[in-house]
């Protein structure tokens, strides 16, 4: 035969040579839990990940720091006495979650801090927009978020996140920012969000599951892959630095073909229910906990995505270390 794939795979160091997708630290973006607690909060559905107070956060991301992962996603878990129907906690200028992020951005002035926009957290109807008659309201809500938007920037955000999937709040966010004078200030879009059975962890570490229905009305349809490339289209178009695919294991298809369609940078959200099924596969003895969470966040990268949101991150970055 003249011709042998197998040559170059004979040795570590000629797969090395000719590896088509590397993996680093430095693509991983680690999303944080913060709530008005003493100490830290363990979540049941997410082992190993917690709810920190600020002092947490802060031992939290100096760790992280240390591991060579430098870059961060910041959620707010509020309790009840702080929701409302339209999210007010959210627009307090003095209210947890920003003096939060004025500290870590003191602290840690060059790391790269990310935050969430969207109303689930501040609402008590556990959804990301203004519910009216029963109905999540677009334009109303997209107000709100603008305004979320700004006193983020203020606080020290490097980008915000909107992840509510309202239709137009890219570009109202970028007017809002840059009216403001936050013209560095990047967004993140969540462009392909999709109505996906994985949030569920995620929404007990919140607290923000849906009062009612579901958030399908929002969120995308699994079954659509061209509608991810309309998102795409329109949120670049608005003003959007990066785009999101969101949950990533299950669309990589998604990811891989909004790649093809743009020259923006992807992310990709490793979501909380496929870090949870690795947990529980490897707690279990199913599979090796390390070789798996490393071949799932390679298949990301692989597909198409330059930046990776993950629980992982810290474990990954430690285990990178050792290879």
């Amino acid at each position: 035969m003249l011709i042998r794939p197998r040559r170059n795979r004979t040795s570590a160091v000629i797969r090395d040579l000719v590896a088509e997708t590397t993996l680093s630290a430095k693509d991983f973006i680690y999303p944080v839990f913060l709530k008005e607690v003493a100490g830290k909060e363990a979540i049941a559905t997410m082992p190993g990940i917690y709810r920190h107070s600020l002092e947490s956060c802060l031992h939290e991301v100096d760790r992280a720091v240390e591991l060579g992962v430098h870059a961060f996603d910041f959620f707010p878990a509020l309790p009840d006495s702080a929701k409302d129907a339209t999210g007010t906690e959210a627009l307090r200028r003095e209210n947890f979650y920003l003096r939060c992020l004025s500290a870590i951005r003191q602290r840690f002035p060059e790391v790269y801090i990310m935050t969430d926009v969207a109303l689930d957290p501040y609402s008590s109807d556990g959804h990301d927009g203004v519910v009216r008659n029963g109905k999540i309201v677009n334009d109303e809500t997209v107000e709100i978020l603008a305004q979320m938007a700004v006193l983020q920037a203020e606080a020290g955000a490097s980008a915000v996140g909107p992840s509510d999937m309202m239709d137009g709040r890219v570009a109202a966010i970028r007017k809002a920012l840059d009216k403001a004078g936050y013209t560095d200030t990047g967004i993140v879009s969540y462009t392909a969000k999709y109505a996906s059975a994985f949030y569920g962890p995620f929404r007990d570490a919140l607290d923000s599951a849906p009062k009612f229905g579901d958030k399908k009305t929002y969120q995308m349809n699994p079954a659509n892959s061209r509608e991810a490339l309309r998102e795409a289209a329109l949120d670049e178009a608005e003003g959007a630095d990066m785009l999101m695919v969101k949950p990533a294991l299950s669309y990589l298809d998604i990811i891989a073909k909004v790649r093809a369609h743009t020259t923006l940078p992807i992310a990709a959200y490793n979501v909380s229910g496929e870090y949870s099924m690795i947990k529980a596969a490897a707690a279990a003895g199913i599979c090796d906990h390390d070789r798996t969470m490393l071949e799932v966040l390679l298949s990301i990268k692989r597909a198409g995505a330059d930046v990776i949101l993950t629980y992982f991150a810290l474990e990954a970055a430690q285990a990178l270390k050792a290879i």
